[in-house]
């Protein structure tokens, strides 16, 4: 009987020891709610990954900004890389200009820099040490898309599409707004639940 009780005492100890352990690792960070749409978005400056600052003013097209939030480890954003870089392709020419955004801390600029240069990602990408620009957006997943016409209005917020494989998709809901917003319209979807890698604050 005290060789039963004894084993007993050992196992929930080892179930106390674990579920403390998870608790620890999977301490959930709270991220601030993002802006409405309709509402306006304040002008800020990032280096990109050679430590040149740029404010978003400078990079706005004539017609308006994407900016995406991607990351270089995660498998969702890397599966977008090819996407991203066509979006940046077909719409400068209709005055919308894309820019790349790595909030993790877990990914240097040196990383970001080599990652943008494997995968052939031409359009501009910005450091966003200690993610103040994510939170200031309430961004939380890799690729997160954020759209803002000419006078810094958010006018999209979510995915880029309904789905991580190309040969999935039904519904380009970030082409869609593009569209909308370079024709001069206003855009009927503003958004769609984005899907990725969580951004990787520091705990």
């Amino acid at each position: 009987m005290k060789k039963q009780f004894a084993i007993y005492l050992v196992l929930a100890s080892f179930v106390v020891i674990a579920l403390a352990a998870v608790a620890g690792s999977g301490r959930s960070i709270d991220v601030p709610a993002p802006p409405a749409i309709g509402a306006t978005i304040d002008d800020f400056t990032l280096p990109d990954v050679d430590g040149k600052e740029h404010s978003l003013k400078s990079l706005m097209g004539k017609k308006g900004v994407v900016i995406l939030f991607i990351a270089t480890k995660c498998p969702v954003s890397n599966a977008y890389n090819q996407r991203m870089e066509q979006l940046a392709q077909d719409y400068k020419a209709k005055g919308v200009t894309v820019i790349g955004i790595n909030s993790n801390f877990n990914e240097s600029a040196t990383d970001v820099k080599a990652h943008a240069a494997e995968k052939h990602l031409t359009f501009t990408i910005l450091k966003d040490e200690g993610n103040k620009i994510a939170d200031r957006l309430g961004a939380n997943r890799t690729p997160e898309a954020y759209v803002l016409d000419a006078n810094n209005k958010l006018v999209y917020h979510g995915r880029i599409d309904n789905s991580q494989r190309a040969e999935g998709i039904t519904s380009n809901d970030l082409r869609d707004a593009l569209e909308e917003m370079a024709a001069g319209k206003a855009v009927t979807k503003t958004g769609g639940a984005a899907f990725g890698c969580s951004i990787k604050r520091p705990a």
